[in-house]
């Protein structure tokens, strides 16, 4: 009879190192494969497989309530469901999913009429795979041929593959590492696309013809800066291909003739550090949308003749954050949030004048959906809410009728008179007041009895959209409140708000989420230690550090990818990731007070001898993004030095990466284990 497995305990080996006359102490750097990306050492495949045996020991209990909880999430999915038909052309394109499928099918139908035609079959090409993931995907202009690019084992370097959709065969030449969108020349003959370098960093645009080898394509443009990543669009007539550089605060931008790609390169403007642009065409004109006198980015034109010299279209407006703009042939749409509120406006290139489309409830997420062609008589629009189920509408020019074309379904039922949704607003400790977007049920108890679910993320200026969730109702419906924080670092309100969580600024999101926390319990919401949070990546090192700083406050901590080994991954130029991030963190390599800023809240070496609440971290042996080593490393800590018996788990998906398992069941078991945890920390009624 074999023993139960126990939490393991990870060796500690002496390792540290100095930098600007600071000594670091790091124990477990060993957890690091020498060899990475393949992980082939026996010490640490050992230490995850023990973690994992360990996770699965202690959830086994659980598993009648993993099992409740991923049936009640299945019950609410539309099998059989599919996307909202949309003209391209000549044909109408839709996807699809089959009752019990993990993934899409992909169907044409001429415009003329015909049959539908299967032009791309998911699960086929999952098939036999533990990892599936569709990338990029795009038709060529004459509708014949079908570029898609597909992941197989979580490590984000994609194989770029063409079918010939007249004939169903797939071409012989196969691309491999991709890691860009796949852009088609006018003539449909050339594709262009951008390689990972071993470094993971796609710093280069590549041009393929039809029928020869892929070892003869050409570069098209290189970019030396180790830091920038190369992206490759169409503007949206489809005359120009862009091809953009950039890092997290500079950008810079060139356009190629769709129907001469090997022409010169037209530079757009040269960089310059701190400003962002990016760039579109209309009959000749360049629209340009940038940060160049102000954080929340204003529009600007320019002839392509002199694209360097900009007239303003749109002045900067420190109550309205432009975050994007698509041309049309007859009008343009802009995209933004005033006071942290999604606005969809659409503007005329005479006057410029804006024509808002207005929006039924207080707080909600709202944006343009799916828009291929350039000359158009109605828009197509997504809007949801935290009680609104996904909402496809088409905005008709002619009238400003919305028409609803689609409501996510919920075969299980779904009455959304039962919630009530707020929008509040909690003062930081500095005074900022910072928004909260909240959702419980209508009886919820004001008295602090009731558990709250919070989530945050907070970086890279990417805001936390209050949209809905099938999945969250599985908590609601057992007496949760369920709260997003929108935190500096993210730009909910604006660039602004993004800068003030960043670089030296950093702590501000961390102190925000506890703040938000503190002043929850304040409203009755919830109290102390009945509050479950959760979030991932940056989220995950949000998750570190306020466990580390107020511990006492959560009940239950999910920490997925976490990144939370910031100060060694930042002190590793040879890592992926790492240049192209000291925008965001800082560079300790260079700057001492950059070291010491990341040091002070580092999650991984700040753990201390206290008692810690109850933590599940998830980690993928193929993630590029976070490394599997941090969240290793981080459990391995916090287990040597906590003073607590409180339960610690961690799960490696050792065929994954960043995004968990794929496909649309298996990751809805991985929020079933989440929240069979939470409830179990919480001791709520199953």
């Amino acid at each position: 009879m074999t023993a139960s497995p126990k939490a393991p305990v990870a060796a500690r080996r002496p390792h540290s190192f100095s930098h600007h006359g600071i000594m670091v102490e790091d124990p477990y750097a060993w957890l690091r494969d020498p060899g990475y990306p393949e992980v082939k050492d026996k010490d640490v495949l050992s230490y995850l497989e023990e973690e994992n045996a360990w996770f699965e020991a202690a959830m086994q209990p659980r598993k009648a309530l993993t099992d409740t909880l991923f049936q009640e999430m299945k019950g609410r999915i539309k099998e059989d469901d599919s996307s909202v038909p949309q003209k391209d052309g000549d044909n109408i394109y839709w996807r699809a999913f089959e009752t019990g499928a993990q993934y899409r099918k992909w169907y044409r139908k001429p415009v003329a009429g015909g049959d539908d035609q299967l032009i791309l079959d998911e699960p086929a090409l999952a098939e036999g795979h533990d990892y599936f993931r569709l990338g990029a995907l795009s038709v060529s202009p004459d509708g014949r041929y079908l570029a898609y690019a597909i992941d197989d084992d979580g490590s984000e370097r994609f194989e770029a593959r063409i079918k010939d959709l007249f004939t169903g065969e797939i071409l012989p030449e196969i691309i491999p590492d991709t890691l860009s969108s796949l852009v088609w020349t006018s003539d449909s003959r050339g594709l262009l696309y951008g390689i990972a370098n071993d470094q993971w960093r796609t710093d280069n645009a590549r041009l393929h013809w039809l029928g020869q080898p892929v070892e003869s394509d050409v570069e098209l443009f290189h970019e030396d800066d180790e830091g920038f990543r190369v992206s490759i669009g169409l503007t949206s007539s489809e005359k120009w291909i862009v091809i953009a550089t950039g890092d997290h605060v500079t950008t810079e931008a060139w356009l190629l003739p769709a129907d001469n790609p090997t022409a010169k390169p037209l530079l757009v403007a040269p960089r310059k550090p701190g400003r962002e642009y990016d760039v579109d065409e209309h009959e000749g004109t360049l629209y340009i949308r940038t940060n160049d006198t102000h954080p929340n980015f204003r529009l600007v034109k320019a002839s392509l003749e002199t694209p360097g010299q900009w007239e303003e279209v749109i002045g900067a407006d420190p109550h309205f954050y432009l975050t994007d703009f698509t041309l049309f042939k007859g009008f343009y749409v802009t995209e933004g949030r005033q006071d942290g509120l999604d606005q969809i406006e659409l503007r005329d290139y005479a006057t410029h004048s804006p024509r808002r489309i207005p929006f039924p409830e207080a707080s909600y997420s709202a944006s343009l959906d799916d828009n291929p062609e350039y000359d158009v008589t109605k828009l197509r629009i997504g809007y949801e809410s935290m009680v609104t189920p996904d909402t496809i509408y088409d905005y008709h020019l002619d009238t400003g009728a919305l028409e609803v074309l689609k409501v996510q379904e919920i075969p299980s039922g779904y009455d959304a008179a039962r919630y009530t949704t707020e929008r509040l607003t909690i003062p930081a400790r500095d005074g900022t007041q910072i928004p909260v977007s909240i959702v419980y049920p209508k009886d919820l108890p004001r008295d602090g009895s009731a558990p709250l679910h919070l989530y945050g993320y907070g970086a890279y200026g990417i805001a936390m959209e209050p949209g809905f969730s099938t999945s969250r109702l599985s908590l609601l419906d057992r007496g949760f409140a369920f709260a997003l924080a929108h935190i500096r670092g993210g730009d909910d309100l604006g660039q602004q708000w993004y800068l003030d969580g960043k670089l030296d600024k950093r702590t501000n999101t961390f102190t925000d989420f506890v703040d938000v926390a503190k002043g929850l319990i304040e409203r009755g919401y919830t109290a102390k230690g009945r509050i479950s949070i959760s979030g991932g990546s940056a989220g995950g090192e949000l998750m570190g550090a306020v466990i580390n700083s107020d511990p006492d406050l959560w009940g239950a901590v999910v920490a997925h990818v976490p990144f939370v080994d910031v100060l060694n991954t930042m002190l590793d130029g040879s890592l992926p990731l790492t240049p192209g991030e000291w925008p965001e963190w800082g560079n300790p390599l260079e700057d001492k007070a950059a070291f010491e800023t990341i040091l002070s809240y580092d999650p991984y070496s700040n753990v201390s001898a206290q008692a810690y609440p109850p933590l599940m971290v998830t980690a993928g042996l193929n993630d590029p993004r976070v490394t599997y080593w941090e969240p290793a490393k981080w459990v391995a800590k916090l287990r040597a030095t906590k003073t607590d018996d409180n339960i610690l788990l961690l799960k490696t998906n050792m065929g994954a990466g960043h995004g968990g398992k794929s496909g649309r069941f298996e990751s809805l078991h991985e929020t079933a284990e989440e929240f069979a945890f939470i409830l179990w920390q919480l001791n709520i009624a199953q």
